[in-house]
């Protein structure tokens, strides 16, 4: 293993709210064993694994410890698995025997018993619905299994379908209780993947900071959350995917002590009918696909918080930067525009954050001045 290692992959299925909703691209730095990093700081090694077909994409989870202490790191790594297999396991509504499918397949009017768990997530994902303005909507199933059919069938849903499947979108149709929810409406269903992924990278890091290791970091799908400290010392760092290169050339480099880097984007998500690309993101709102921002990077102390809102500024676009709340801290960085001539959109810190940009990036005309 080496100081840089791919975190772009991605599960692959388009009619995933997230399990395929939020889109990563990019590569992290992680903390690995290599001599050099044995060298400047030798009392830590890294132990690593990989892991595929979890949560329809793959993993890559890294535990920190002081040399000697590998048997720790290790149960860290299990820790850190069980916790993305127990999360998958009750919110991936592509497991028939998922919590999340009971919800789903359960007759209209009828309460389901739901994990405390299951029903936190679905509760966050609720309040994020009214604080995104309704762009982060997690009933909006039904708009997400007509543009997966439609790709398939390479023709564009009709107007009519549309609004079809729009009339079953919305929490209005849904009832979260104490232990159980319930639909309220035929047609209406959840996919909790734009939050359950988050939130399972955020339970395997606390599992593994609990086992009392170093530091570690967690890569579901190119989610990424590091915590502690790294092998060979100094800030973890994140690289971001050029959306407009086709090899993996970095855009440039987020550097953090601590916490998610999350991205969204169009540009390797796609379906492709009649011709035209389409995102794979879709606006709630107009029930069509989100395609004028081909990359939103957010950076933050939790993957939820992060993972939420760059799957929220796809749909906003640069306007959305305004609507960061001022808690938790977070830092966005939005691309638009062509190939050939693009813009960079940033909260007011991120510039601090983002290093070794690209030149043609930071060039005059090509990068908006800090917004937030």
């Amino acid at each position: 293993m080496t100081n840089e290692q791919n975190a772009g992959r991605r599960g692959s299925s388009f009619g995933v709210l997230h399990f395929a909703f939020c889109t990563l691209h990019f590569l992290f730095f992680a903390a690995c064993a290599s001599a050099q990093a044995q060298t400047s700081q030798p009392d830590l090694v890294a132990v690593g694994a990989e892991v595929k077909g979890i949560m329809d994409t793959d993993a890559s989870i890294q535990a920190v410890v002081v040399r000697g202490g590998e048997d720790v790191g290790r149960k860290a790594i299990d820790a850190a698995k069980a916790a993305l297999r127990d999360v998958e396991s009750k919110m991936n509504s592509h497991d028939v025997d998922s919590e999340l499918t009971s919800l789903n397949a359960g007759p209209v009017g009828v309460d389901i018993p739901l994990s405390a768990e299951t029903l936190d997530v679905l509760r966050a994902a609720r309040s994020y619905h009214k604080l995104t303005g309704g762009v982060f909507d997690v009933t909006c199933r039904p708009l997400l299994m007509l543009w997966w059919q439609a790709g398939r069938d390479g023709q564009l849903p009709t107007d009519e379908q549309i609004a079809k499947a729009k009339a079953k979108v919305g929490w209005e149709h849904f009832r979260l209780n104490e232990k159980s929810a319930a639909r309220l409406a035929d047609g209406a269903t959840i996919d909790l993947g734009g939050i359950a992924k988050k939130h399972g990278i955020d339970r395997a890091t606390e599992a593994m900071a609990k086992l009392g290791v170093a530091g570690g970091l967690v890569n579901v799908g190119g989610d990424v959350r590091c915590f502690g400290r790294r092998v060979g010392g100094g800030k973890w760092r994140v690289g971001v995917k050029n959306p407009f290169a086709k090899d993996e050339q970095f855009l440039g480099v987020i550097e953090t002590a601590g916490g998610a880097v999350c991205t969204s984007g169009n540009y390797e998500r796609f379906v492709t009918i009649e011709g035209k690309r389409y995102s794979h993101i879709v606006d709630p709102r107009t029930g069509r696909t989100a395609d004028s921002v081909p990359s939103v990077t957010v950076v933050g102390p939790d993957a939820v918080s992060a993972g939420v809102w760059a799957t929220a500024l796809c749909v906003l676009g640069p306007a959305g930067l305004e609507k960061i709340p001022p808690e938790p801290k977070l830092e966005a960085l939005l691309v638009t525009g062509e190939p050939d001539r693009f813009k960079l959109h940033m909260t007011r810190g991120m510039p601090e954050l983002l290093k070794d940009l690209l030149p043609q990036a930071a060039s005059p005309g090509r990068t908006t001045s800090p917004e937030k």
